[in-house]
């Protein structure tokens, strides 16, 4: 028996510019869900915290972040300063929760880890095909949430032998840009709160915390180690979350311990191109690679560890992956990789909520 989870026909057309249409129906189905929920208290932009149903009710904390308008980017004169960083810029964000710290183990270990039998793209495998992809149908046994593409098994321990395994103390890592915005809709479906990665520029604005230095505590470098774990003190591996200082808005390890993915396709010369004053600016990834990459981490100079510091991704992050294709949810080189989550304080409509979760996973290699 199927149970009501279906869009029809005609709707799918009307959406056939939206990445991967054929998820529309659970993306539908998420936003009544959050649409029914909706907090009348979130206009307050209170802190909160939160637990997650199908992670055995691991908590999270949810920081909230004034809306505002900052200048983007570095200038030339700073030390370490790209061009990839420049022209400066003002862009003016919104309202939005972060993320107090990294994401963790204990969070993400049962969205990676789900127990199901998945296709390569992560829909339910009932065909014992895993190269074909299914219908995001809601069949006898199941709920909403296994309609969600989520991973197939990692090939390898994706904790790296870092830290204490998969320990709830410690940042998860080494997931795609496509494997954490899946994971932000897993989540999203729980709760009843819209969850995302952070933009660029959200992730910028929130790092400097109303600051206008080379990082969010000044310019002095000989203070980093007071508040990010990076190549001189990190011992070559990740470290807890959330035992460094925070900074003015109260979120940890925004420098340094892993670097965190956000949702903006990587273009070295995407500030040359974005319009001074823009609002919420970002740029969808229609491409795997190279998505924007934030924040520095524990391999790192202290160069990278910059607010306005930028990278890409690139397929040699997956080098020891030995499938073909290979995955589009794993990052077998880069256990200095991780994420934040961001919640917005105006919830998208169905078709924005589903180009945030689906770009991606692009083109093969």
């Amino acid at each position: 028996m199927k149970l009501p989870l279906f869009l029809a026909a005609s709707a799918v057309a009307c959406a056939a510019d939206l990445p991967n249409p054929q998820l529309l129906p659970t993306t539908r189905a998420i936003h009544e869900k959050i649409a029914a929920q909706a907090d009348p208290a979130a206009a307050d932009m209170k802190t909160y915290t939160e637990k997650a149903p199908l992670a055995s009710d691991a908590a999270y904390e949810m920081i909230a972040i004034p809306g505002g308008e900052f200048v983007m980017g570095s200038p030339d004169s700073e030390p370490g300063h790209k061009p990839d960083e420049g022209p400066q810029h003002k862009v003016k964000v919104d309202p939005f929760w972060m993320g107090k710290l990294e994401m963790t183990w204990d969070l993400y270990r049962p969205f990676m880890e789900n127990g199901k039998s998945r296709n390569k793209d992560g829909t339910l495998n009932r065909d014992s095909d895993i190269y074909s992809s299914e219908a995001p149908e809601i069949k006898e046994g199941e709920t909403l949430d296994d309609t969600i593409t989520q991973p197939t098994p990692p090939y390898m321990p994706m904790h790296f032998e870092m830290g204490q395994g998969y320990s709830k103390e410690y940042p998860a890592v080494g997931m795609t840009q496509h494997a954490a915005s899946k994971f932000c809709e897993w989540l999203s479906a729980q709760t009843g709160h819209f969850y995302r990665l952070p933009t660029e520029a959200e992730w910028e604005y929130a790092c400097r915390a109303g600051t206008t230095t080379t990082y969010s505590f000044g310019d002095d470098v000989s203070k980093l180690g007071d508040y990010a774990w990076f190549a001189e003190n990190s011992e070559f591996q990740y470290q807890k979350v959330g035992t460094k200082k925070p900074n003015a808005w109260g979120l940890y390890d925004m420098l340094g311990n892993v670097s965190e993915l956000v949702l903006d396709q990587y273009e070295a010369d995407a500030y040359a191109k974005m319009k001074d004053g823009a609002a919420n600016p970002w740029i969808p990834a229609a491409n795997r690679y190279p998505t924007s990459v934030r924040g520095g981490n524990w391999d790192a100079d202290p160069e990278m560890l910059r607010c306005a510091a930028r990278l890409g991704t690139s397929a040699k992050l997956k080098a020891r992956d030995p499938q073909l294709p290979k995955s589009i949810w794993f990052f077998t080189d880069a256990p200095w990789l991780g994420f934040r989550i961001v919640r917005p304080l105006k919830t998208p409509d169905v078709e924005e909520m589903h180009r945030y979760w689906n770009m991606g996973p692009g083109p093969t290699e």
